[in-house]
């Protein structure tokens, strides 16, 4: 049986790299029974998918649009760094 601090440090190393087959099942069966892992895990899973969302290039926030003013005031302080 793996201990909740165990299963958060998979949870975490997951997020980098595969795990086992085995150490895979052992994290399932202890969130299973274990809610506190099983809402880090959730938890995990939406930063991951934020994250995710965030580095595409085209990203754009619903609804937020600068104006053409705002973007070159942005332009010229950037030229000015």
């Amino acid at each position: 049986m793996l201990s909740c601090k165990e299963v958060s440090l998979l949870l975490s190393r997951s997020c980098d790299q595969a795990l086992p087959w085995r150490t895979r099942l052992a994290v399932r069966l202890h969130l299973l029974y274990c809610r506190g892992c099983a809402q880090l895990a959730q938890q995990l899973q939406f930063l991951r998918r934020a994250a995710s969302r965030l580095a595409q290039p085209d990203f754009r926030p619903d609804g937020e649009k600068l104006s053409a003013t705002a973007r070159d005031r942005i332009r010229a302080a950037l030229r000015r760094n």
